[in-house]
């Protein structure tokens, strides 16, 4: 069993779950703070859902600092994993994150179980949330408060500080939800494949 067998049959779990709701994405492989990791999955409604997967063909070597990315930007974690990685991961990551336990059954079909349920991120970085958006979207939101003057043509590093100057972190991250799931010419496959068209 391999990442790509589990993240497969993760998605059509997931896709079944949301299918009827028309507030809901799922993304393969969402960058995160400027490209810094890249979480597996993530389901983007009314929270940011990522799923990080760890087959047992896999190490944890990069898991602690994965880890420590996705605690700054993700509202729920879950972390799936095979047997072989299960204890000594619930060591790695934070109480918060859920756990999967993913095995393969005799008849070849992939099961889940559920270990841990995951909960709300204690301590999320609203900068490192802000810059889940691209400069222009950043820039249109400062517009939208009011607070653009004199930021319109400096680099995104300072658009991003402007923001957090000005908005508080749940309408950030409202709004940065809002901005993925509206994004056009832009990971439209996955965007099909949950909405069904």
């Amino acid at each position: 069993m391999n990442d790509y067998q589990i993240r497969t049959a993760l998605k059509q779990k997931l896709f079944s779950r949301h299918l009827s709701d028309p507030d809901t994405i799922i993304f393969d492989e969402l960058g995160l703070r400027h490209g810094l990791a890249r979480i597996d999955l993530v389901v983007v409604n009314s929270i940011l859902h990522g799923f990080e997967l760890k087959s047992d063909r896999d190490t944890l070597a990069r898991l602690p600092n994965q880890a420590r990315i996705y605690n700054s930007v993700l509202d729920h974690v879950t972390l799936v994993v095979g047997n072989r990685h299960a204890d000594k991961a619930l060591a790695i990551v934070p109480e918060w994150w859920g756990m999967i336990l993913v095995d393969k059954r005799q008849c070849g079909e992939i099961h889940f179980s559920e270990i841990r349920q995951p909960h709300n991120n204690p301590s999320p970085d609203i900068l490192a949330i802000a810059k889940l958006l691209w400069r222009k979207e950043a820039l249109v939101l400062l517009e939208e408060f009011g607070a653009a003057d004199g930021f319109r043509y400096k680099p995104r590093s300072a658009i991003y500080a402007r923001l957090v100057d000005v908005v508080d972190l749940d309408l950030l991250r409202s709004k940065v939800r809002y901005q993925l799931k509206n994004r056009t010419n832009w990971r439209s496959d996955e965007q099909q494949m949950l909405n069904g068209d």
